[in-house]
């Protein structure tokens, strides 16, 4: 017996099948019994689609789309520290760790600009308290360097972001990899 495809919305990013906020199309088995009950994709309706659609488009207008504009907004980025509070334990390990997203979305919070994760350069999370020169490419050829301080914080501040204005960051080549 056939298994008809049905319309679905991301929730998150799902390996092999899409980014979040992506209209696909599964199984109905897929969908209800992996991808609903990890809340990873709820079912697509047209009043859902369109919502996703308009947030997409307020997305965009948060990223660069031009050479210019990349470089107005790594600009801004070389000139910004972003502080992250995170629980750390002995020897200033954290518990978690900082990832490329959770440094874009820092990003998003502090100063309203839109870098997908994958153009967060590290090669492996933060897992130490400390200040990190990270890479980011803004768009096409355009590059920018932040500076991140992972600083203690408790169970209710993890995940706050702080930025301020600091002197344009440099890396030299040996420091990141693009």
């Amino acid at each position: 017996m056939a298994n008809k495809a049905t319309q679905a919305i991301l929730l998150q990013d799902v390996d092999n099948l899409g980014r979040k906020g992506d209209v696909i199309n599964v199984s109905n088995g897929y969908l209800r019994n992996f991808l609903a009950p990890r809340q990873l994709a709820e079912q697509a309706t047209n009043a859902r689609v369109e919502e996703v659609r308009r947030l997409e488009e307020r997305r965009r207008q948060h990223e660069a789309h031009s050479d210019d504009q990349a470089r107005e907004l790594a600009n801004i980025l070389n000139r910004t520290v972003l502080t992250i509070k995170a629980r750390a334990g002995v020897d200033d390990r954290l518990y978690g760790s900082v990832t490329s997203s959770d440094i874009a979305d820092a990003i998003w919070k502090a100063r309203r600009i839109r870098i997908d994760r994958r153009k967060v350069h590290l090669e492996e999370a933060i897992k130490s308290l400390g200040s990190f020169k990270v890479g980011l490419t803004v768009y096409g050829d355009v590059r920018a360097v932040l500076k991140v301080m992972v600083v203690p914080g408790d169970a209710s501040e993890e995940g706050g972001v702080d930025a301020f204005e600091g002197e344009p960051e440099t890396l030299d080549d040996d420091e990141l990899v693009y």
